[in-house]
């Protein structure tokens, strides 16, 4: 669904973590049908991962995300970096988009436990963007991207602050893990996240 979308199942229920781009909006209506989770959970307010939150809203979920990005999920500000340097674009594409109700909004807050799941922080490429971690494995949002030779950062101009999305990405590569899971692209090895890491801050 351009992003990828997790479906996780633990002994605690079920979880889903981001919805795709709004254009999926009928696909992921017929995902919650079909899986049933008990909530949503979204990694950051892009519509790329949250374009169809509202539809976990209208059939009665909870939306959870790191109160950072309340204010993007509830429409009260519109600042996407896409397409780059077309911030007039990104604004008329953040307004289009339906909006997640108040009512539905919930705290994702780092080292909460979600069904299971801890929540981390992974600031950079937004500013609340937040990931999952249980035993070796890492959720990881648009904190790394995977792709065929390996991993990689999302686009400096894609980023509420590059400087940040660097500190965040080492991060990553000093935790013990044993696989991470991207917003975009296959499962990535420590190994892959480390090598990107280890480059030069750019």
């Amino acid at each position: 669904m351009y992003a990828n979308v997790f479906l996780l199942t633990t002994s605690q229920g079920r979880l889903v973590v981001d919805t795709g781009t709004v254009v999926h909006a009928p696909r992921f209506l017929r995902l919650l049908r079909s899986f049933r989770p008990d909530s949503l959970l979204v990694t950051h307010a892009h519509p790329d991962h949250a374009g169809s939150a509202f539809l976990a809203a209208r059939v009665g979920l909870s939306v959870l995300a790191h109160p950072l990005e309340h204010p993007a999920l509830l429409g009260q500000v519109h600042d996407l970096p896409y397409p780059a340097g077309r911030p007039g674009v990104g604004r008329l594409v953040s307004r289009a988009h339906p909006k997640v109700p108040a009512s539905a909004l919930r705290a994702a807050l780092p080292g909460q436990d979600v069904l299971g799941w801890e929540v981390v922080h992974l600031p950079g490429h937004t500013a609340g963007q937040i990931g999952l971690r249980r035993g070796g494995v890492l959720i990881a949002a648009d904190a790394v991207v995977g792709s065929a030779d390996g991993a990689h950062l999302p686009r400096a101009a894609y980023n509420h602050d590059h400087a940040q999305a660097l500190a965040t990405l080492k991060t990553v590569a000093g935790m013990d893990l044993r696989e991470i899971w991207p917003g975009h692209g296959g499962v990535l090895t420590a190994e892959q996240v480390q090598t990107r890491a280890g480059r030069v801050d750019r």
